[in-house]
């Protein structure tokens, strides 16, 4: 678990899912530095670019590593620090009504296939769970923080995520 979270305010329901990309170091894959960072034991001195997020203290309720690995950080009950300053159709500090899915990537790297078979079935999980989510409440980190962001990036196919829900959802109204 992450210490990087806390308590929802009181009654708040959840009825976002924030998609990111994240790689440590930027651009490689596999390693433990995620996870790391995520439960505040990162290595700071390990690589020079982490000295430029050096004291971050991050975490996201889900990792999806790039051979389809499922990893729990932060109970969906409780807020992870994912979103930082975000906004999502006029309601700002969208930690308070979100779940974040980290996925382990970059902008210009295309997203390995099965995180494309896993993360279907994981938003579908969750669109059951919470009946404020569907298909209309999924963001890219883009999209609650642009300007800041540009996560999940440009390699993230939008299309395909959507076309595998809605299969996936025919095959549960079926």
């Amino acid at each position: 678990m992450s210490p990087n979270r806390d308590a929802r305010p009181p009654g708040m329901p959840i009825d976002l899912l924030v998609l990111h990309g994240i790689s440590l170091p930027p651009g490689q894959f596999g390693g433990g530095e995620i996870e790391a960072l995520f439960q505040n034991r990162l290595d700071w001195d390990a690589h020079p670019y982490f000295g430029e997020i050096r004291g971050m203290e991050v975490s996201a309720h889900l990792l999806i590593r790039r051979d389809g690995e499922l990893l729990q950080f932060v109970p969906f009950t409780e807020r992870a620090w994912h979103a930082g300053e975000s906004s999502f159709r006029g309601r700002s500090r969208c930690n308070d009504f979100s779940i974040g899915i980290e996925l382990e990537g970059e902008d210009e790297t295309p997203y390995d296939d099965r995180q494309y078979q896993v993360l279907p079935l994981v938003l579908q999980a969750l669109i059951r769970a919470y009946p404020g989510i569907s298909a209309r409440e999924i963001a890219g980190h883009c999209d609650v923080a642009p300007g800041r962001k540009v996560d999940p990036g440009p390699a993230f196919d939008w299309l395909r995520l959507y076309d595998a829900l809605g299969e996936r959802i025919e095959t549960d109204i079926s």
